[in-house]
């Protein structure tokens, strides 16, 4: 079984992140903040699809769904305040 924190080493480890939350509890439905200065100039499909190259296979294999919210750091701190 997939634990939240697997999933978020290795989006990690394929993407350069700002700041990431994943949550998850059963295993194969989880969601994803993943805040990154790549999505910089990127519409929100093209970085969905970063992360999903970061997880290749295993989104097909191990993750049944995952729920994301991309943001670039500019649009993280906006939200933040």
């Amino acid at each position: 079984m997939i634990t939240s924190q697997q999933l978020q080493d290795w989006i990690q480890a394929g993407l350069a992140c700002d700041h990431i939350q994943v949550r998850g509890d059963d295993g194969q439905h989880f969601e994803a903040l993943v805040v990154s200065p790549e999505f910089r100039g990127k519409m929100l499909v093209a970085r969905q699809q970063m992360v999903y190259k970061t997880l290749g296979d295993k989104m097909r294999a191990e993750i049944h769904a995952l729920s994301m919210k991309t943001l670039t750091p500019e649009e993280w701190q906006a939200s933040n305040g």
